[in-house]
């Protein structure tokens, strides 16, 4: 796992002003935050391999510094279900302006999607976000917020705050969310605020609610002052 404290030197050094979604997991990972099963290699070759290795389907993504909004560029597929697939998309990946690599990742089941995140508020400092992610989260607005640090009775106060807090709850088969780790996550979002004051903003969209409960991030992006 990456030092935290390098990633954000790497970036700077490139005079980037965000880390790359790989490189945004790998911060939060060492936050102690669930993140999605995740390789990164340079060609297409590689790629149907390691997707192999992972166990199919996969999710395909490019990957590069200056893609920030990968789904308008159409550069991400999912439900990939074999070899041959996945060189194929990554080949054409590749000639996405700005892809650097291959992303590989594990097609994570689950209907439930969360949003979580962090932004600067210019008198208050850090705040963290939770509410109701996926393609809802500009739509429907359900989001709420507080100013860290955290203590874990505020987390388990933003879960129960959201419009949409029964999807919380057992839903269609479904277990319950585990509030435990969820709670956990967002305390990590506000001691990453804290710690780090070249974060300016963290938005991890989707935190995906697998069958068995448990929360994962799937796709976050971290932006530098």
């Amino acid at each position: 796992m990456s030092d935290p404290i390098s990633i954000i030197q790497t970036a700077r050094q490139e005079g980037r002003k965000s880390l790359s979604e790989y490189e945004s997991k790998q911060f939060l990972a060492s936050f102690g935050i669930p993140v999605c099963k995740e390789v990164l290699v340079r060609d297409a070759a590689k790629a149907a391999i390691e997707a192999e290795k992972m166990g199919f389907p996969v999710v395909l993504k490019a990957s590069g510094a200056k893609l920030t909004h990968k789904t308008e560029a159409g550069a991400v597929v999912i439900n990939l279900k074999s070899a041959e697939e996945v060189k194929k998309e990554g080949e054409r990946l590749l000639s996405i302006e700005g892809c650097e690599a291959l992303s590989i990742q594990e097609m994570v089941p689950g209907a439930r999607e969360l949003v979580c995140g962090l932004t600067r508020d210019p008198h208050f400092g850090p705040a963290v976000m939770f509410g109701l992610g996926g393609i809802f989260t500009e739509i429907l607005k359900d989001t709420v917020f507080r100013i860290a640090p955290l203590e874990e009775r505020d987390a388990y106060e933003m879960m129960d705050e959201i419009r949409a807090r029964k999807i919380l709850d057992p839903f269609r088969g479904e277990q319950a969310a585990d509030r435990d780790i969820l709670a956990k996550t967002l305390i990590a979002v506000g001691e990453i605020g804290l710690k780090y004051e070249e974060v300016a903003e963290i938005d991890i969209n989707p935190l995906k609610i697998r069958p068995d409960g448990k929360p994962v991030a799937v796709d976050a992006l971290i932006i530098l002052t």
